[in-house]
């Protein structure tokens, strides 16, 4: 993964958390390095070995620290100078989702060798949609439910998200799920 996210990491866990939890969770994840570019390529498993120290230290599921995570990324892509590629993406939270593949394709231009996830966005109605989450990298659905709460504060949007069908789930191999499926239900008041 790029930089950029463990970057968020750490700034989320400061944070919420404080500069001396920061260290605890870096010590925890043997993870040597402190400063992060945001350009330069990690290996995944610096990002894996953090989100399961942070589950460890904060004594949190690690589902529940990537969705911390997920919340969080909103706000601080925003704040690093990528808010323009969020505004070109979509004026509601449905318009944002199904531009979510061209917005990762932008992003792709500025991070070479940039591997995002794919989306698509179906049953579409004034009470909701289906999000079809499709990515190389396991485990991250609890992420994308946390993306998905940050975009409805971000567009002001009440929703409930529901992971309604799990990657590698189903009767046997042959008819396995080859992705996640979460429900989003626009809430009224």
């Amino acid at each position: 993964m790029y930089g950029l996210v463990n970057k968020a990491i750490k700034d989320l866990i400061i944070s919420e958390f404080g500069e001396d939890t920061w260290k605890t969770i870096r010590t925890t994840a043997q993870v040597p390095v402190d400063s992060f570019v945001s350009m330069e390529s990690y290996s995944d498993d610096i990002t894996h070995k953090l989100v399961a120290a942070a589950s460890d230290v904060l004594d949190m599921s690690t589902d529940e620290v990537l969705e911390a995570f997920g919340r969080y990324w909103t706000t601080y892509t925003a704040r690093q100078g990528y808010g323009h590629y969020l505004r070109m993406a979509g004026n509601n939270l449905a318009e944002f989702l199904a531009n979510l593949d061209m917005l990762h394709g932008r992003v792709s231009l500025s991070f070479a060798g940039l591997a995002p996830p794919s989306f698509e966005v179906s049953d579409v109605t004034e009470r909701g949609l289906r999000l079809h989450y499709f990515s190389h990298r396991a485990g991250l659905a609890p992420l994308v439910k946390g993306l998905l709460e940050g975009l409805g504060e971000l567009f002001n949007t009440a929703i409930e998200v529901h992971h309604d069908r799990v990657r590698g789930t189903g009767n046997n191999a042959d008819n396995a799920i080859d992705h996640d499926e979460f429900v989003i239900t626009y809430l009224t008041s």
